[in-house]
């Protein structure tokens, strides 16, 4: 059986972070001195997948820029003048890789739009949940949400980036799922954000908290977790037998302004 590993609620989480490259690379240079365009893009990619596995590997507190910049092969000065100090960088790091997290949630969801219209609700509902179980339980999203956890009270921006760039666009995108589902009759919600926070919280939210706190959750427990979650959820969104067949396909579902 699969293990899922652990860590807290901010939202927006799984990817494979990527390796740090040790070898060693002539960086080009033009006449003035300074790295080309391509040059300097190249660097900051490896600053940033360097410090990527460094916070992984070792925590927010215990990651210093000298590391950083010493792994990445560049000066600490270059890296003050690209991210100010670490909590910049830090944050650069997290909007990248929740990024790379919400992406796996707005393709499945796409991809069960375009499903057969025989394909009924619960199974398409089940397969976006299934991948939000796998990117916002991986070992990385728990790695990043426990640190942002750690660094919400001395650091609330870092906290607020976290808020605004993963749990509050992984809603939005939810929410524009249900739009959809509700316009083709296939449910019935007054208001799609509301219901998308819902959906999120009781589907993944719980496996996702235990996940932070150090649980070892397999995955067969999850899923079977998962699904009668969505039924759970189903049984308010389609509400009794005919309701979503009577509903109007043409009505717009409200969402509140954010």
């Amino acid at each position: 059986m699969t293990a899922i590993t652990t860590t807290q609620e901010s939202w927006g989480m799984g990817l494979t972070a990527t390796k740090t490259r040790t070898a060693k690379r002539e960086v080009p240079k033009s006449r003035g001195g300074r790295p080309t365009k391509s040059a300097a893009i190249e660097r900051d990619q490896r600053l940033i997948e360097v410090a990527t596995r460094l916070f992984l590997d070792r925590g927010y507190d215990a990651t210093s820029l000298d590391a950083v910049a010493e792994a990445a092969r560049v000066s600490k000065p270059t890296v003050y003048a690209r991210y100010g100090d670490k909590r910049g960088l830090f944050a650069e790091v997290l909007r990248r890789e929740i990024a790379r997290w919400l992406a796996p949630l707005a393709e499945a969801a796409e991809v069960q739009l375009t499903r057969p219209s025989d394909i009924s609700v619960e199974q398409r509902l089940g397969e976006v949940g299934r991948e939000m179980l796998m990117f916002t339980c991986g070992p990385d999203a728990v790695a990043f949400s426990r640190m942002m956890t750690s660094q919400a009270i001395n650091f609330p921006d870092i906290a607020k980036l976290g808020k605004e760039e993963g749990w509050m666009k992984a809603v939005s995108t939810t929410a524009r799922f249900f739009d959809h589902l509700v316009a083709q009759g296939a449910m019935d919600l007054e208001d799609t954000g509301i219901a998308a926070e819902v959906f999120l919280d009781v589907v993944v939210g719980h496996t996702h908290r235990m996940a932070t706190f150090g649980t070892p959750l397999e995955m067969k427990s999850a899923e079977r977790r998962m699904r009668s979650a969505i039924r759970l959820f189903l049984a308010g969104a389609l509400g009794p037998p005919g309701r979503v067949q009577t509903a109007r396909k043409g009505a717009v579902p409200r969402r509140p302004p954010r």
